[in-house]
Formats: structure tokens, sequence, C-alpha cells
């Protein structure tokens, strides 16, 4: 593609934020992420940095477990039934709905609550997200033309991201003002409320129908449409090449970034020592936060300009590539300064993945199955996470000074490469048809 055509494809955030349904669609994510970060980070102080409370590498996986199992056991009903209801009414229920249970997370934590009571309240709110989540991935493909999808998709996912680094960022100011313990923790929590609250408002200006589904492909018996929602989505799956083999890659960064996430959470909680102006302890982890941040933001601003010039193949091959070498050329050190650095390049190269993965769901696959499929892609993404989180915790040394599992990880990048390319070509014998030439000629190849 020349260059004159490259600038032609991109429209720039600024027309996109011109049209009314994609701005009011953004606004909706920002708010809703922006809760998410600020629950996100109150429940992990609460239980990770927490003075009246020990954390071991066993209690950090449950707390994993505690944030990201709701996106596997609600994942199948979320498809099913994003496939079947107005997902405007299914994103503003949603977002009040979890509102309630923050507030009894809340309370839970305030009160020195531990086990299965915190754990069941945070399900609930972290499984009921995932309406909200889900809901407006699949909703994005009515708001804009189908052939700025990529584009599109970079600007809502990189700026939710964002500010839910910035919800995390405000959660650990909000523990300096009301304190660390369970008193403070508690309340620090409770704030995500206002995000949440904003994203249903926000949310119900859209008119009735216009996010879709526009065809309803569900039984007319509701317990049926979600029992058969993940295999559904599992079918779709199988038969667009592209996702199967995007899938793969993602699914292996995200367990390399797992085995890390762990071993990162323990340096700075054991191991490191303040560097300058670098801090370690909590404050370290906002450090993370606004390194994947800047990663983020950086994956949002290149990911579509990178695959039109190299192709998404190419694009996903690289960004795995960049990850295993930034994960033992920055992470064996295990120093302060290389563990930030690490942490951004590893989360810009997930992103771009993330970004390519996404954009094959929404433009391959059919708005009637396509709620499912992002249900099974959040199932196994977070499955994925939590069984390598869990892992780890059962070798990981209490100061994560751990250079085999560093290793690991990169071996899991490379893992990747290898199951994309394998699957990608074996999709493009498989599936000639289904599979675009590579020449830049259309956001997904």
């Amino acid at each position: 593609m020349t260059r004159l055509a490259v600038e032609r494809h991109h429209w720039g955030s600024r027309r996109f934020l011109g049209i009314p349904d994609y701005r009011r669609l953004l606004a909706t994510r920002l708010a809703s992420q922006w809760g998410d970060g600020v629950f996100q980070a109150g429940l992990a102080g609460a239980v990770l940095f927490n003075p009246e409370r020990q954390a071991d590498p066993l209690a950090i996986a449950a707390g994993f477990a505690v944030l990201l199992l709701p996106y596997s056991l609600i994942g199948p009903f979320t498809g099913a039934l994003l496939d079947r209801w107005d997902r405007k009414r299914v994103i503003v229920a949603a977002n009040v709905l979890r509102a309630v249970f923050v507030l009894l997370t809340a309370a839970a934590v305030a009160t020195g609550l531990s086990g299965l009571p915190l754990y069941v309240s945070a399900l609930v709110v972290m499984g009921i997200g995932r309406f909200v989540g889900a809901g407006l991935s699949a909703s994005l493909p009515h708001v804009v033309p189908e052939d700025h999808l990529v584009e599109a998709n970079a600007l809502a996912t990189t700026a939710g991201a964002i500010m839910a680094v910035v919800g995390a960022g405000c959660a650990i100011g909000f523990r300096t003002v009301l304190g660390a313990g369970d008193g403070g923790s508690g309340w620090t929590t409770s704030t995500a409320v206002v995000g949440l609250l904003l994203g249903a408002f926000i949310a119900s200006r859209f008119s009735a129908g216009v996010l879709g589904p526009d065809e309803v492909d569900e039984p007319h018996n509701a317990v049926t449409a979600v029992a058969r929602g993940l295999l559904d989505g599992g079918k779709a799956t199988l038969h667009t090449p592209s996702v199967t083999a995007g899938l793969a890659a993602l699914l292996a960064h995200r367990a390399g970034f797992a085995v890390s996430l762990m071993v990162t959470l323990l340096l700075m909680r054991y191991s490191l020592e303040d560097v300058g102006f670098l801090k370690a302890g909590i404050g370290g982890l906002g450090e993370i936060a606004v390194a994947g941040g800047a990663g983020i933001l950086l994956a949002g601003v290149l990911t579509d300009r990178i695959v039109d010039r190299f192709g998404t193949r190419r694009t996903i091959c690289g960004a795995l590539l960049l990850a295993a070498v930034a994960q033992v050329g920055l992470g064996l050190p295990m120093t302060l300064p290389t563990v930030l650095a690490a942490g951004f390049v590893i989360i810009f190269a997930g992103q771009v993945v993330k970004l390519c993965v996404d954009t094959a769901v929404q433009h391959d696959v059919g708005d009637e199955v396509r709620g499912r499929v992002f249900a099974l892609y959040d199932t196994l993404f977070n499955i994925t996470q939590v069984t390598a989180v869990s892992l780890t915790a059962t070798v990981v040394p209490l100061d994560g000074r751990s250079p085999g599992l560093i290793v690991t990880a990169a071996c899991l990048y490379l893992a990747g490469l290898g199951a994309y390319l394998l699957l990608a070509r074996k999709g493009q014998v498989q599936h000639p048809r289904l599979v675009r030439e590579d020449d830049g000629s259309h956001p997904i190849r």
C-alpha cells in the first residue's frame, strides 16, 4: 500500500469522535473501565499490600482467581445473551447491578472479612462485568464502517485500557489519603461505583436496538440458548482461521505474562528496593501500571499502521518475538528499572496481538454469533492466566527471584509464535477463500 493510500485509510481520533454513537460507546467504555481499575486495584491493595493481612504466592493466586475466573464462569452466558438481548439494555443493567455488589465487596473489605464472603462478592462484580466488556466489543461494528474497524477498535481498546490504569492510579492515591488498612481499603474500593453508574447512564442514551444484534440465531428457550453459547462460539472460532491462529498467539502471550506478573508482584513486595525516584512496594505496582499504560497507548497508536505496512501475520509474529527478547533481556536482571522497562515492552507487545485478534473477531465473525465468540475468547483468555498464575505460585520462591520462571515465560511467547504460524498455515490450506492476501489492501489479513 502506498503512503498516500495508508494516510487515506486512517481517519484519526477526531473523525471517529465525530460519530455520535461511537463517541457514546467510547464514553461508556471509559467510565466503566475507570471503575474496573479502581475496583481491581482497591481489592488488590486490600489483599496484597494491606499491613493487616499477609500475602504469599498462593494468596496472590487466589486473588487472581477472584478477579479473573468470573470471566470464565460467566463468559458462555454473556455470549448467548448478548446475541439474544438488546445490547444497550444489557450494558446498562450490568453496570447498575455490579455497582451494588461493589458496595457489598467494599463493606466486606472494611469489616475485615476474608475468604469465601469476600471472594463471592468480588466474583459477582467481575462476572457481571463481562456483560459490559463483551457487549461493548460486540457492538463496535454497529457504529463504525467495517473497513475502519482496526483503527476504531485500537482507539477504543487503548483508551479504555489507559482509563483502567488511571483508575488503578486513583485507587493508589485514595489509599494514601484514606489509609492502607481494612477501613481505608473498603472506602477506596467503594469509589468504583462512580464510574460504573456513569457508564450505565451514558449507555442509557443509546436508541433501542442500535447496538444489535440485528438478527437472533438462537432457540426460543433462553436456557437452551445459554447452554449452547460456548459450543457455538467454539464452532465459529474453529471455522475462522484468522481467529483460531490469533487466539493461540494471544493465549500463549497471556500465559507467559501471567508467569512474569507473579514474579513481579513478589519482587515488588519482598525483594526490590527503591531506586532514586522509582519506588518498590505498592508504589512500584503503580509504576508498573503507568509503564503498562504507556505500552498500551503506544500499541494503540502504532498497531494499525504496523498492520498496514507489514500485514497481520508479520505483526503478530514480531510482537511475540519482541516479548520473548524483552522477557530475557530486561527480566533476568531483576532490578526495579529493568522490571519496569520489561513491563512496558511486554504489555505493548501483548496489546498489539490483542488488537489484531479483536479486529479479526469483529470483522470475520458474523454478528449473529459474535458475542458468543467474544465470550469464548474471554473465557479462554482468563482461564489461561489463572492456570499459569496458580502453577507459578506452587514453585516460585517468596522473594520472586526465579530466573527459571522468567526463561519459561519467554519460551511460552515463542511457543505461541510457533502455534500461530502452524494454525495460520493450516487454515490457509483448508480454507483458502477465508484467508485474505497479505498485501495491505484490507485491515484484516
